[in-house]
């Protein structure tokens, strides 16, 4: 067990970072964001951000993108079901006016630098590693997903789907969408 030397952090700064973060996403965007000026909105200094995170694009995937309830896999009892819920809170994460304004300069910074990432999703890798890998292997044993079908490629779905959908779609992402998107995933890995 890694024991800490030095006084604990404050998790008041860590809260009050994440919020600056959120605040200044909506009045600025991506680009124009600085650490600077969430230090200065959330009443810091830089070294105590880049004590918590690596960088800008850090702090703003932690802000936009909070591991919450909205993160966890859903159990509705069916593929079905727990697909569609997929779905509906998904839109629900990447509509939020902050992951609205970080998604296009999130999305080049990936792109560009395979380590942020992966260091990114790295924030996810247990929804995916233990609880849809261990409950796709529970519905391949029941008859309901075809064998093969990774925990991966249904995040893909759900999320690529999602993200093309609020791009491309000037009316939004409204149930029935939801609903038709989830069908579609659920037909497409079904046994």
């Amino acid at each position: 067990m890694a024991t800490e030397i030095g006084r604990p952090r404050d998790r008041r700064i860590d809260a009050a970072v994440l919020r600056a973060t959120v605040e200044l996403l909506t009045e600025t965007g991506y680009a124009e964001l600085t650490v600077d000026a969430i230090a200065r909105r959330a009443g810091t200094s830089k070294p105590a951000i880049y004590r918590r995170w690596s960088g800008k694009a850090h702090v703003v995937h932690e802000a936009a993108f909070p591991v919450s309830a909205a993160t966890e896999l859903p159990d509705t009892g069916t593929l079905a079901g727990d697909v569609c819920e997929m779905v509906r809170r998904t839109v629900g994460v990447l509509t939020t006016p902050a992951a609205r304004a970080a998604l296009p300069g999130l999305v080049a910074e990936m792109a560009a630098d395979p380590a942020l990432h992966a260091a990114l999703l790295e924030r996810f890798a247990d929804v995916l590693s233990r609880g849809l890998t261990e409950r796709l292997a529970a519905a391949a044993e029941r008859g309901e997903v075809r064998d093969g079908v990774t925990a991966g490629e249904v995040i893909e779905a759900v999320a690529g789907m999602t993200f093309l959908a609020l791009i491309t779609r000037a009316d939004g992402l409204d149930d029935e969408w939801v609903d038709r998107t989830a069908e579609l995933i659920t037909r497409g890995i079904s046994a």
